[in-house]
């Protein structure tokens, strides 16, 4: 089995990101090696990084969500973007941007709950809402900030605390869910997709036995529907599940789904075959995998789900080198490609 031709573009690239993507989560090599020690220098050094982290300086008042979650130049996504490009761990110059994002989500209120019987009863009441006894909670803003405190090599009291909320939300059947109809008693993808890889990321580093049971009972919303198919039906549960993108940011489609599997040990499950035929099917006859959708338009400045580096645009022809990068993490690791 050769390596693919698709991945000789991103080794050749003028991005270190992409040359770090296709080196250690394509070619598996170790983080700990000179080489790659070098080359996440250069991703920190990069001027896509200058990019991203420039809107950091927004104004807003520490603990307010203007400068931290604005759609898509917020602190909290930079730090998200960031933690998947290969930027050094434990970089002390990203203190400053974590601890504005973790006054917002470790606000005193998180730590609060309060029963409700509808939907009506929730405005004007202070803490989350538990509805016939689960939390609706966007538990992907703790689950992202957890994730990517554990990647970025930001480990104290605070990431305890996020994965001890994260525990708390959880829901009967292993994920999460802000749908605050008192019906609404299966979990939402999204919602799940990042507190179940900040908590299996936060468990693979400190050893924390709760935060892998949860992570696992977690991993099972997920492969329980073969990562995109309802359990009722086996149709699928949204079409644009079915749409490749790059940022996803807080949303989930089907690659998204496929390298939280890789993540979580899980590739190798026989529920993932049906989502790594539909990724091998959308290879492009050139090589490479498309962008098909997006969530941003490219803007230096700060504007509403602008993102202030240019991920490329929808082109389903053309491959997408950030699509590309993960199809192949995942395709190599299903063993589906030679690395």
């Amino acid at each position: 089995m050769k390596p693919p031709s698709a991945l000789r573009p991103l080794l050749d690239s003028d991005v270190p990101a992409l040359r770090w993507k296709a080196e250690v989560r394509v070619l598996g090599k170790s983080r700990r090696s000179a080489s790659v020690r070098a080359l996440e220098e250069a991703v920190r050094r990069s001027p896509q990084v200058r990019a991203l982290v420039a809107p950091a300086g927004v104004r807003g008042r520490p603990g307010t969500s203007r400068g931290v979650y604005h759609y898509w130049q917020g602190r909290h996504w930079i730090l998200a973007a960031l933690a998947d490009l290969g930027y050094p761990a434990g970089d002390p110059e990203l203190g400053p941007m974590r601890d504005r994002a973790l006054d917002l989500w470790l606000r005193p209120l998180y730590a609060r709950s309060f029963e409700a019987t509808s939907r009506a009863a929730v405005p004007g009441r202070v803490g989350v809402p538990v509805i016939r006894g689960r939390a609706r909670r966007c538990a992907s803003q703790q689950g992202n900030a957890l994730l990517y405190s554990v990647e970025l090599g930001f480990l104290d009291g605070r990431t305890d605390e996020l994965a001890r909320l994260l525990e708390r939300w959880q829901w009967p059947d292993g994920g999460w869910n802000c749908d605050r109809d008192p019906a609404a008693d299966t979990s939402s993808f999204h919602e799940t997709l990042h507190p179940m890889l900040g908590l299996h990321r936060y468990a693979e580093a400190t050893g924390d036995r709760a935060a892998r049971r949860a992570a696992e009972r977690a991993r099972e919303v997920f492969l329980s529907r073969s990562l995109f198919r309802r359990r009722s039906d086996g149709k699928v549960m949204q079409a644009r599940f079915l749409q490749l993108h790059y940022p996803r940011y807080w949303h989930y489609d089907l690659l998204g789904g496929l390298v939280a599997m890789v993540r979580m040990g899980a590739i190798a499950d026989p529920r993932c075959r049906p989502a790594l035929d539909w990724l091998e099917a959308q290879e492009l006859p050139s090589g490479g995998w498309p962008l098909l959708a997006r969530y941003f338009r490219y803007s230096p400045s700060m504007v509403p789900y602008g993102d202030s580096y240019d991920w490329g645009r929808p082109r389903p022809r053309v491959a997408n080198p950030w699509v590309t990068a993960d199809a192949l993490w995942v395709l190599s690791a299903a063993g589906r490609v030679a690395a």
